[in-house]
């Protein structure tokens, strides 16, 4: 299993890359390639990164589904309850202007229609988030007991 974190990625693999809408697309598209070539050699790859455009998200989609599964897990939470919980202060940096094309300020996020998972993290734990995706991945049958 491979976390494939999105300030982590984009720090290693996609350093050179702005906030740009083609700039983002290209590092969620690095993202997915990386996470299919993990899948179809057998691994499972999680990936966090923030994508704000339905059509890049699709082709990640179709980029990974051959070699296997894809779950998208659409974190529903407030732009209010994220900028309360923004420990790195970047809310408040894209609403003085100081950040540009912040994605929920300055920069669209189009809100997933497909999503697999739908989670509004305002009143959950990260237990109770992560209990929600465990039961979605047991009841489509990619983890949890296998008959022999």
């Amino acid at each position: 299993m491979t976390l494939l974190d999105g300030d982590i990625v984009r720090k290693n693999l996609s350093s050179e890359l702005g906030f740009s809408k083609e700039h983002r697309d290209l590092n969620i598209k690095r993202i997915g390639f990386v996470a299919s070539e993990i899948t179809k050699n057998g691994g499972i790859a999680i990936c966090a990164p923030i994508a704000p455009y339905a059509e890049v998200r699709q082709e990640v989609r179709e980029l990974v589904e051959p070699g296997g599964g894809f779950v998208l897990v659409h974190v529903a939470t407030p732009l209010e309850v994220c900028e309360q919980r923004d420990r790195k202060g970047l809310y408040a940096k894209a609403r003085a202007g100081i950040i540009e094309q912040f994605t929920g300020i300055s920069d669209p996020y189009e809100e997933p229609t497909d999503a697999d998972v739908v989670l509004d993290t305002s009143d959950l734990t990260p237990d109770e988030t992560a209990q929600q995706i465990i039961l979605h991945l047991e009841g489509e049958g990619y983890i949890g007991a296998r008959e022999v």
